[in-house]
């Protein structure tokens, strides 16, 4: 059996009766937790709920009843390391690790020596409102709090911070366009008709092939990259395309781009 999937055994506590059992972290950490009386069936029930709230933490170490007591700056430690492995896709890093490491660097600078439980609803507005001065767009500070209230939430669920911290953050609402100080981004326009007709003519049969299908079916660059014969249904009149991954297929959506004449006539070469 591999220590991975090692279950920590029950075991007797000579010196003092008691049953015990051996948690180990990932960090090489280990700590004894006390059940009560060796042999007994409360000590063997608490054993089985003391191992499976570990399995479901990850197998991270308990944390005694100070743990409400970390400051911001342990809570983004051991919230990184979960972002870490959470965040990645096919191996690889996500942009979404790098948005959570950008949005906790104002909560870190400005409250890192601060209690957890005491992080509310004006220090998130603070923290906002350093992204605002630091000229971040209104739609991107948005989304960085909402990975900040997405810390405390793992947080709560981690038994870090009371419920009551996390509760109080979804107070704080999104920044409106129009009646907040952050600037608008630009909308993301499509490139130009004649700035693509001139560079056609220079690209690859491949890469020409790829920017015709994007300017013909609006597929994000990561799609039309991995497009396989496979990946098409060419039964119908209309070809239907799923791409092999895509950006929401963590969230259980199926994504079809479809592919009309011009696309298919494009394609077929």
């Amino acid at each position: 059996m591999s220590r991975r999937s090692h279950i920590p055994s029950y075991r007797l506590h000579r010196p003092s009766g008691q049953a015990v059992v051996t948690l180990p972290s990932g960090t090489g950490d280990r700590r004894d937790v006390y059940l009560g009386v060796y042999g007994t069936d409360e000590s063997r029930a608490e054993y089985l709920r003391v191992v499976a709230e570990w399995q479901a933490s990850g197998r991270q170490l308990p944390q005694p009843a100070a743990a409400t007591d970390i400051t911001i700056n342990e809570l983004i430690l051991r919230y990184w390391a979960f972002a870490e492995g959470y965040y990645t896709k096919n191996g690889k890093p996500t942009n979404q690790l790098e948005r959570v490491r950008r949005s906790l660097g104002p909560v870190r600078e400005k409250y890192g020596y601060t209690q957890a439980r005491d992080f509310g609803p004006l220090a998130l507005k603070a923290v906002r409102e350093q992204m605002v001065q630091a000229g971040w767009v209104r739609r991107y500070i948005n989304h960085c709090v909402g990975c900040v209230r997405r810390m405390f939430r793992w947080a709560t669920e981690h038994e870090l911070v009371p419920p009551s911290v996390y509760h109080g953050l979804q107070a704080v609402e999104g920044l409106k366009k129009g009646r907040c100080a952050a600037r608008e981004s630009p909308p993301v326009l499509p490139v130009p008709e004649d700035h693509l007709a001139t560079v056609l003519p220079l690209l690859t049969p491949a890469a020409r092939t790829m920017a015709e299908l994007q300017r013909l079916t609006g597929m994000r660059p990561g799609e039309v990259t991995i497009m396989r014969p496979a990946d098409i249904d060419r039964t119908g009149r209309v070809w239907a395309y799923r791409p092999a991954s895509h950006k929401t297929e963590h969230h259980g959506a199926e994504r079809v781009v479809y592919l009309g004449p011009k696309a298919q006539r494009v394609l077929w070469p």
